[in-house]
């Protein structure tokens, strides 16, 4: 289980990306989605969905996130939320 050490952030909000600001969240408060998106009626749960199951995957419990969505295919939001999170972790070459 990792712990987010600060708040960070990756992407753009140029076409075709996503901005992903996260930072850390008081221990039991699970992974808050905040999701703007020209396309949040149509595909919004899915891309909340997709940034949940990748924080997850990292090992993060708790984190808040703002997303701001551009038109980003699953691989390009997958890679910006990794990005983010390493950031925040500190590790370096990001």
């Amino acid at each position: 289980m990792a712990k987010l050490l600060t708040a960070a952030q990756a992407g753009t909000v140029e076409s075709s990306d996503i901005l992903i600001m996260l930072a850390p969240a008081q221990a039991g408060t699970g992974i808050q989605v905040e999701l703007v998106s020209p396309t949040l009626q149509q595909y919004g749960e899915h891309i909340k969905n997709l940034i949940v199951k990748t924080v997850a995957s990292q090992g993060i419990q708790d984190a808040i996130i703002h997303a701001n969505e551009k038109g980003a295919l699953d691989y390009t939001i997958e890679a910006r939320v990794k990005t983010a999170i390493q950031r925040a972790l500190g590790e370096r070459g990001f």
